[in-house]
């Protein structure tokens, strides 16, 4: 049991507590205010202020975790043994940074309140965040303080407990788009043949009408391959799959498509099933009601984790609209074009909401790779090496490794054989 001393106790510091040393360390926690108890406590302890009380175990404070609101903070990169870090807490302290401001920061993506310039989609650039400009995007940085902080603890107090966490890895299938011809309905497979036929699109052509007497063969049906993978190695596979009627950026199979339907019913058996919500439900609390409702029905299990469509994540609405419609966790975290750790870990956590400070009831999982991310490297050697780079980092942590692949590439002809690199990414990643 470690005992913090601080000299308030507020909602934020509970929270960031919690998440390091409890979710990431696996060390039990209690909080006191009071210097007699701090005092007569012979277990592990450190303390949390502007002033260390004796020769303790002391971590100097910034004010983020006692301050309400949002403020246009100044942030200063320094060095940790090599470690990009922020807040830095000069000589008293045991450790060179407030270690729990700058994980509360990057973990309740305080940057992402500030003002900023979003994109066509409403979303977050990874150029406007500061592991992006300060180039540690690709570090699970929160994960890597809290181990040297555990490393720093277990010389000064010996017998301390903790649970050491276990290495996993969760392979993502983003379903948008089930297929490219088959089960689209007369009309639109009418229009799609007109389309090709038009723009002399002989390829798609010939293929749109393979299809049509043979729906098994069309490119994006690779759900046998993926079972098999899935079957073979044990990994955790979690299908997400849109469930949504036609719209400009929502183009999949019909939710009233038997054929659809079957297909989501089968991967049932085998892996989880989840919501990927169409891109007019992001700010459409009840339209996202009714599409989780509809994919309920079809599998007859409990629709708990969601993503949302382009990876568009307005914080915090759209996690408020998640809980609304009561998922527990959600996959959107990450940046569709750029590898790396967005909220700066590997390890799920809960939303913090700034604007209500309070922790909100649902889960965050950020993945460290989307396949977009790497669609314009030329050879699979280059994309293994950039995606080795962030597994290493993650191993090292005992993390959570996520990659997320959309069933489209994989079924689409490329430079790089799509299907050959995700046998080799679950092979090298899933232990």
């Amino acid at each position: 049991m470690l005992l913090i001393y601080t000299h308030k106790i507020t909602p934020r510091f509970s929270y960031i507590m919690r998440q390091i040393f409890t979710r990431i360390l696996g060390i039990e926690i209690i909080f006191t205010t009071k210097v007699e108890d701090f005092i007569k406590h012979s277990g592990a302890k450190i303390t949390y202020t502007k002033q260390p009380l004796q020769n303790e175990f002391f971590i100097r404070s910034n004010d983020l975790l006692f301050e309400q609101g949002i403020n246009d903070i100044s942030i200063q990169i320094g060095d940790w043994d090599g470690v990009p870090c922020f807040f830095a807490t000069g000589m008293n302290s045991t450790i060179p940074f407030d270690i729990f401001s700058a994980s509360f920061y990057l973990l309740t993506r305080y940057e992402e309140y500030l003002p900023h310039v979003k994109d066509i989609h409403g979303r977050f650039s990874p150029k406007d965040s500061i592991a992006y400009q300060n180039d540690f995007l690709h570090l699970p940085v929160v994960d890597i303080w809290a181990n040297r902080l555990l490393d720093k603890l277990r010389e000064r107090f010996p017998e301390m407990e903790f649970k050491q966490n276990t290495y996993k890895y969760t392979s993502v299938i983003d379903v948008t788009t089930s297929h490219c011809y088959a089960h689209r309905g007369l009309t639109r497979s009418f229009a799609g043949f007109l389309l090709d036929l038009v723009n002399f699109r002989l390829n798609r052509l010939a293929k749109r009408v393979v299809v049509w007497f043979d729906p098994k063969r069309d490119p994006y049906n690779n759900y046998s391959f993926l079972i098999d993978i899935k079957k073979k190695l044990g990994i955790n596979c979690m299908f997400f799959f849109q469930f949504a009627s036609y719209s400009t950026y929502d183009k999949n199979v019909s939710p009233n498509s038997n054929s659809f339907r079957y297909l989501i019913k089968s991967i049932a058996d085998y892996c989880t099933v989840s919501l990927a919500a169409s891109y007019s439900s992001f700010n459409d609390s009840e339209l996202l009601k009714k599409e989780k409702k509809n994919l309920t029905s079809v599998i007859n299990k409990s629709v708990d984790s969601s993503r949302m469509r382009y990876n568009r994540v307005d914080v915090p609405q759209t996690y408020r609209n998640l809980v609304d419609a009561e998922f527990t966790d959600d996959y959107t975290m990450g940046f569709t074009h750029k590898i790396g750790f967005r909220a700066g870990t590997s390890f799920p956590f809960c939303l913090y909401d700034l604007n209500m400070e309070a922790q909100q009831p649902i889960w965050i999982h950020s993945f460290a790779a989307h396949d977009y991310a790497l669609h314009e490297e030329k050879d699979k050697a280059a994309i293994l090496e950039k995606l080795n780079s962030l597994y290493e980092e993650v191993k090292k942590v005992e993390g959570n490794m996520i990659t997320v692949f959309s069933n489209e590439l994989l079924g689409t002809e490329h430079k790089i054989d799509w299907k050959d690199l995700y046998t080799s990414v679950t092979k090298n990643y899933y232990v």
